[in-house]
C-alpha cells in the first residue's frame, strides 16, 4: 500500500498531499531524499531507500521542469508496488494542467482524481500480474508435454534399438577363431572388441573369444575417459627431451654454467664517480647522536604567510569550448538551416534525444579530469533529468543551457554543506573550556604527518596554542618526524614512544592539553589500507573513545579513483565498528600534492560527491605555507574546459 504521494515546488512550497493516505511517516523520507538526493546530484537514480528505527521505506519522484514541480511517492520496502512509476506520471499530467502559480493548495480539488488515478493504476497493475502469470503458466505446461513427448520417443528408441540388435545376433556366426562376422560380411569384429572393416559396418558387436567376454566389452565409462584423458594428456618432461634430441642432433650445445669459483671471483660493482672529485666519505650516524642533535636545534623561524590567508582569482582560460565540440560531433545528424531556424524560434521542449550530445561531450571531459566513470555518468543522468520538459528560449543553444545546468549542478557539489571555518569552532571549544580536537587519518604515504604540520603552522600564525599528540605508534621514525616539526614551530608534542594503544595515547594527549590550557589538539595516526580490519578496528576505537572534533581523511590528488574507493572504504569500517548508534564518520578531507596534478582535479569532485564532506584544506607543496583552501569556481573552470 502506498504511504504518501507529495506535490512540492523546488522551492520547499507543499501544494497537495493526500489526506486519504494520512499513514504517520516514522524519521523524516522527505527531508532525507532532498538533502542526500535532489540536492546532491543523484537525481538521476531511479528509486531512495530510506531506513529508520522500525520501518524501511523506498521513494520514487518524478520531475516537471518547466513548472518547477517535484512529484514525490512513499512505500514500505517490501511491498515492491508495480505502480507507483505510472502513478507518478499520471499525477504529473493531470496535476500540470490544473497548475496556477497564484494557487499554493490543490487539497479539495485533486483529492477526487487522484483517487481515480490510483485506482486505474492498481488495476492496471494487477491485469498485468496475472497476465504473467497465465503467461508462466503456459511455458511450464508447455515445457511439460515436451518433456513427456521426449520421453516417449527415447523409450521407441530403446525398442527399435533392441530390435535391431537382437535381428542382427540372428544373422551373425562365429568363427572357429573367436572372429565374429556382423551383417553380411561388410565387417569384422576380433576378439579385442577392434572392428576390422572391409566396407561400411551396420552394427557394432561386444564379441567374446572362445566363451569368455573381452575386456573391451567389460570396460566402464570411466575406463573410456581415462584413458581419452590419458591420451590428450600434455607431457612437458617429453618435450623437454625431444628438444634436446633436437638440439643435439643439430650440434647445438648449451652454453656451460659458470663454476662457484667463478663467480666468487667477479669483481664487486664500484660507485660511480662524477668528475674527477674524491669519492665522498659514507655518512654514519651510529656514534655522535648528542653532536647531530646540537646541530638539529631548532630556532624561531619566520616561515612566511600561510597560503590559507591568500585570495586566488581564477583567470579565463582561452580553451576550446564544450560547445564547440558538441556542434562537431552532431553536424552529421542536424543541418545548418534546421539549427537556424530552431535557434530563432526556440524548442518547445527538451527531449533526452537533444540532450544526449552534449551530455556526451561533458562526460567525456569529466572522465579526462580524472573524474570516476560512474560518477560521471550519475551527473550527467541527474543533468538530464532536470532539463528534460524544460523549455528553450529563442536564441539560446541546448550546448549552453546544459553546460549551465552542469555547473550549477557541480557548484552545489563542491560548496559545503557545514561549516569549515575551524578558526570559529576553535574559539566556541575555547569558550567551553576544553581544547578543539581534529584527527587525521588516511592510507601509507599520503602526507599526514607534513599537513598536519602545516595546519598548525596556518592555526599558529592566528595565534591559536597548538599541541601535537604522536598516536602512530606502528611506524618506524613517525615520532621522530612529528617530533621534528614540532621542534621547527616550537610546539608542545605528547608522545608515549612505540606499541602503545593509540587511543589511550589520545586520551592522554587531550587531558594534557585540558591542564595547560592548550586550543588546539592535532593527533596523527598510524597509515593503514582501507581493507586491514584489525588497523580499523583501532582506528574506530579511538575515534569512539575520545570524540573528535573534526575527522579528517588525508588523501592524494594524484590518485584518482583509488582516492574514492578509499573513502568509501574508511567510512563504512568507521560505520560498521562503530559502538554507537549514530556512527561517527569522515567530516572533511585535505587533498595533498594538490600541484602535482595540472588540470586532473577530478579526484577532488569524486571524493566530495561519494561521502558528501567538504574539502576543507589543499596542500600544494613542501613547505609549511603551502596549504590552502579549495577554490571551487577555480575548479569548476577547471572540470568544465
Amino acid at each position: 500500500m502506498l504511504e504518501q504521494l507529495l506535490i512540492f515546488t523546488r522551492g520547499g512550497l507543499v501544494l497537495w498531499t493526500c489526506q486519504e493516505l494520512g499513514n504517520a511517516l516514522k524519521g523524516s523520507p522527505i527531508d532525507a531524499l532532498i538533502r542526500s538526493c535532489l540536492l546532491e546530484e543523484r537525481a538521476g537514480d531511479s528509486a531512495f531507500q530510506y531506513d529508520v528505527s522500525g520501518a524501511s521505506y523506498t521513494l520514487k519522484w518524478t520531475f516537471h521542469n518547466e513548472l518547477g514541480l517535484v512529484f514525490v511517492a512513499v512505500y514500505q520496502r517490501m511491498l515492491h508496488l508495480l505502480y507507483v512509476d505510472e502513478l507518478l506520471s499520471l499525477v504529473k499530467k493531470k496535476f500540470s494542467a490544473i497548475y496556477s502559480e497564484d494557487r499554493t493548495s490543490y487539497s479539495p480539488d485533486f483529492d477526487d482524481t487522484f483517487r481515480q488515478l490510483l485506482k486505474e493504476a492498481e488495476a492496471r497493475a494487477e491485469e498485468m500480474k496475472r497476465n504473467k502469470q497465465t503467461a508462466n503458466f503456459g511455458v511450464v505446461k508447455k515445457g511439460a508435454a515436451g518433456k513427456k513427448l521426449s520421453d516417449q520417443s527415447q523409450v521407441k528408441g530403446k525398442k527399435s534399438s533392441g530390435a535391431k540388435v537382437s535381428s542382427v545376433g540372428d544373422e551373425d556366426d562365429a568363427d572357429s577363431n573367436g572372429t565374429y562376422r556382423v551383417g553380411k560380411g561388410s565387417g569384422q569384429v576380433n576378439a579385442n572388441g577392434k572392428g576390422l572393416s572391409n566396407g561400411k559396418a551396420n552394427g557394432v558387436a561386444n564379441g567374446t573369444a572362445n566363451g569368455h567376454p573381452s575386456e573391451s566389452s567389460t570396460s566402464s565409462d570411466d575406463d573410456i575417459g581415462n584413458r581419452k584423458a590419458s591420451e590428450v594428456a600434455f607431457d612437458v618432461n617429453k618435450l623437454q627431451k625431444l628438444r634436446l634430441k633436437g638440439s643435439s642432433k643439430k650440434g647445438v650445445s648449451e652454453p656451460p654454467k659458470p663454476s662457484k669459483e667463478e663467480e666468487s671471483k667477479k669483481k664487486p660493482k664500484k660507485n660511480r664517480v662524477w668528475g674527477d672529485a674524491p669519492p665522498p666519505s659514507k655518512l654514519d650516524y651510529t656514534n655522535g647522536s648528542d653532536q647531530q642533535l646540537e646541530d638539529n636545534a631548532a630556532v624561531k623561524i619566520d616561515h612566511g604567510t600561510s597560503m590559507m590567508d591568500a585570495e586566488e582569482n581564477s583567470s579565463s582560460s582561452d580553451e576550446e569550448s564544450d560547445e564547440e565540440l558538441v556542434e562537431k560531433a552532431s553536424t552529421g545528424k542536424k543541418g545548418w538551416f534546421s539549427t537556424l531556424v530552431q535557434s530563432v524560434a526556440g524548442k518547445s521542449s527538451l527531449e533526452k534525444g537533444d540532450l544526449e550530445p552534449a551530455l556526451k561531450v561533458l562526460k567525456d571531459g569529466l572522465m579526462t579530469k580524472n573524474v570516476a566513470e560512474e560518477i560521471a555518468e550519475k551527473l550527467c543522468e541527474s543533468v538530464a533529468a532536470s532539463l528534460v520538459g524544460k523549455k528553450l528560449g529563442s536564441f539560446t543553444r541546448i550546448t549552453s543551457t546544459v553546460r549551465a545546468a552542469m555547473e550549477e549542478a557541480l557548484l552545489r557539489i563542491l560548496t559545503p554543506k557545514r561549516s569549515v571555518d575551524i578558526l570559529r569552532d576553535v574559539q566556541a571549544a575555547k569558550e567551553q573550556g576544553r581544547p578543539f580536537v581534529i584527527v587525521f587519518v588516511g592510507v601509507n604515504g599520503v602526507g599526514k604527518s607534513t599537513n598536519l604540520a602545516k595546519v598548525a603552522y596556518w592555526l599558529q600564525q592566528h595565534g591559536v596554542s597548538v599541541m601535537m599528540a604522536a598516536c602512530d605508534t606502528f611506524r618506524s621514525g613517525a615520532v621522530e618526524q612529528l617530533r621534528t616539526h614540532a621542534r621547527r614551530l616550537q610546539i608542545p608534542i605528547f608522545e608515549r614512544g612505540y606499541e602503545k594503544d593509540p587511543a589511550v595515547v589520545a586520551k592522554e594527549a587531550i587531558r594534557e592539553a585540558c591542564r595547560t590550557k592548550q586550543d588546539v589538539v592535532l593527533v596523527d595516526t598510524a597509515g593503514r589500507m582501507q581493507d586491514n580490519e584489525p588497523l580499523m578496528r583501532a582506528l574506530s576505537k579511538l575515534i569512539n573513545v575520545n570524540e573528535p572534533d573534526l575527522v579528517l581523511f588525508v588523501g592524494e590528488a594524484l590518485v584518482g579513483n583509488d582516492g574514492v574507493d578509499q573513502l568509501m572504504k574508511f567510512n563504512q569500517s568507521l560505520a560498521d565498528m562503530a559502538t554507537t548508534t549514530l556512527p561517527r564518520l569522515i567530516d572533511g578531507i585535505l587533498l595533498t600534492k594538490f600541484d602535482t596534478i595540472d588540470d586532473k582535479v577530478g579526484a577532488a569532485l569524486s571524493m566530495v560527491y561519494i561521502s558528501g564532506a567538504p574539502v576543507v584544506f589543499v596542500g600544494c607543496g613542501q613547505t609549511y605555507t603551502d596549504l590552502k583552501r579549495l577554490n571551487v569556481k577555480s575548479i569548476i573552470k577547471t572540470l568544465l574546459n
